[in-house]
């Protein structure tokens, strides 16, 4: 079984932007790239778990997110990292038509976790998930992983509403120096 490094996208990876889907809106948060890396060198698989609910509220499809996936993969690549698999929720209960469901992959909820575990043969207990938003930390910790909050997007807002156990960093950078020099230290 694989370990792996759960993120969530906006607020995380990416600077916090309602809605985002257009790649001309799009923006790494400073040091990003170079987690993402980091995390890769250091043998974790490295998946994205982000709820997507502007597909559910029809202000974009489900081709636009995945568009925007594929603009972030290549910009990663250009600074040798990666994104090993990409998971989004497209639900909410305020959506329209057949995104408007109960579903059990919108965060706090486990699912993208699990399905991905399944897919990937990841170990949950192993793993870490890294996010902005209490949400996240309640996802991870209900698939049974590590979590950490970073203060970019929400999570500076989010931090006095954290479960004991969540480590908290400025950054995705940070978090990601932490965690390798805990599996790799000098």
């Amino acid at each position: 079984m694989q370990r792996a490094v759960f993120l969530d996208r906006d607020g995380t990876i990416n600077v916090e932007k309602e809605y985002l889907y257009r790649i001309a809106d799009f923006e790494f948060i400073p040091g990003a790239t170079k987690a993402v890396r980091m995390l890769n060198e250091a043998g974790f698989l490295v998946v994205v778990v982000t709820n997507q609910s502007g597909v559910a509220r029809g202000y974009y499809t489900e081709e636009d997110v995945e568009n925007l996936h594929r603009h972030i993969s290549g910009e990663l690549d250009k600074s040798g990292a990666r994104v090993d698999a990409w998971l989004y929720c497209p639900h909410h209960p305020d959506g329209r038509g057949s995104y408007a469901l109960p579903c059990n992959c919108r965060k706090p909820l486990p699912g993208m976790l699990r399905e991905a575990a399944r897919r990937y043969d990841i170990d949950l207990e192993a793993s870490i998930m890294i996010g902005d938003k209490l949400a996240d930390v309640s996802a991870g910790r209900a698939a049974g992983c590590a979590t950490v909050l970073v203060r970019t997007g929400y999570g500076a807002e989010d931090e006095q509403c954290l479960p004991s156990g969540t480590e908290v960093f400025d950054n995705l950078l940070e978090a990601v120096k932490s965690l390798v020099r805990k599996v790799n230290p000098v």
